[in-house]
């Protein structure tokens, strides 16, 4: 495939755990890649030295914090003025932590907001007319609490049913030309945090499947809502097992 039309996807969050497995994905499909972080610098950097070893000049790392609006755009322009195109949208960027009710402070809904639902409109808005000139996608990367409470986690639930509000509207919006679905994971890695909201053992008793997923689960499927379902829009799919079934 010539360079000047490979498909070029801008991931966000895509040094590490599942953003950099979608990112490895996508580009052995063929997309080539701009990469956005915020800290992960040393694995961005690992992740980009892969890359670029497997095919010259096709990544492109991007930094920034998401809760910066202004600085927004700016991505989609960089993406645009290094590879001349923008065929999709992964909005896979997260903030993810506990919120007890009685003690939630504004402070948790501002971060958890912007970086869950406010950041991926806004790039969404300045992606659109990119997207609309190759007739490209989003995706974003809802989470099964957008439909289902988790304890002790209300606004991160709140701020990802925000995203996937957003998935439908945009999709409404930005159709025919620009295709907007997303992904709901399940339980695929082991959380960061030392309080677990769900132990491996709550995961397998409560999944249909009796096994926590993989961050490859994740990356297939957005693969194909970007490039094979092509009369897909609005869409939320879920790759978790069955988690939602409360197995």
């Amino acid at each position: 495939m010539a360079e000047d039309t490979r498909p070029v996807a801008l991931i966000t969050g895509a040094a590490r755990r599942v953003g950099a497995v979608i990112a490895r994905t996508l580009h052995a499909a063929g997309y080539d890649l701009a990469l956005h972080y915020r800290q992960s610098r040393l694995e961005l950097d690992a992740l980009v030295a892969d890359l670029e070893s497997a095919r010259a000049n096709s990544t492109l790392a991007l930094q920034a914090d998401l809760a910066e609006v202004a600085r927004l755009p700016g991505l989609i322009d960089a993406t645009e003025a290094r590879f001349g195109r923008l065929d999709a949208l992964v909005n896979n960027a997260s903030t993810y932590y506990a919120t007890p009710f009685g003690a939630i402070t504004p402070q948790q809904w501002e971060e958890l907001f912007a970086a869950n639902a406010r950041a991926p409109l806004f790039l969404a808005q300045a992606a659109a007319p990119h997207l609309k000139a190759t007739r490209g996608s989003i995706v974003n990367i809802t989470d099964i609490y957008a439909e289902r409470p988790l304890a002790q986690h209300a606004v991160y639930g709140m701020s990802k049913a925000a995203l996937r509000m957003a998935t439908f509207a945009l999709a409404q919006a930005l159709g025919p030309e620009v295709r907007v679905n997303a992904v709901a994971p399940g339980n695929v890695l082991a959380s960061e945090h030392p309080v677990k909201a769900e132990t491996l053992e709550d995961v397998i008793d409560g999944t249909a499947l009796r096994r926590r997923g993989t961050p490859d689960d994740i990356a297939g499927a957005v693969l194909w809502l970007l490039r094979d379902a092509t009369y897909v829009t609005g869409q939320t799919i879920r790759v978790d097992g069955g988690r939602i079934l409360g197995a």
